[in-house]
């Protein structure tokens, strides 16, 4: 299957400041929550997609689609974690491919961004 790669915002994946992606979101909490999954895409990306600093297509749409659904959840900033959430809002599909890219990306969170992971384990 051939992916084609999208370019995304230079040092999103890195850097603790705030990207436009995230500066939409109503608290803290959920602009974190955008760039920890933003992270833990580009995470699974790089390795399972060959994609280098940039998303493929799939994994652009995967983040878009995950961002969209956390910028209208119900519960607002108050959410709980999604695993635990009553309202499944994804789509079966989707849900399995973040599932994938976070079964992936979480246990290499520690070593990439420590206090991220930290921070979404307490979230949790």
């Amino acid at each position: 299957m051939k992916t084609t790669v999208e370019p995304i915002a230079p040092g999103a994946f890195a850097s603790a400041a705030p990207d436009t992606r995230t500066a939409g979101f109503a608290s803290k909490r959920m602009a974190r929550e955008s760039k920890t999954m933003a992270v833990m895409v580009a995470i699974h990306c790089r390795r399972h997609h060959g994609s280098g600093a940039m998303l493929c297509l799939e994994c652009r749409g995967l983040l878009d689609y995950a961002n969209a659904r956390l910028g209208s959840c119900r519960f607002g900033p108050a959410k709980p974690t999604c695993a635990k959430c009553p309202v499944h809002c994804y789509q079966p599909r989707r849900r399995e491919q973040i599932r994938a890219a976070m079964r992936y990306a979480g246990p290499r969170m520690v070593w990439k961004h420590p206090v991220m992971s930290l921070r979404h384990w307490l979230d949790g």
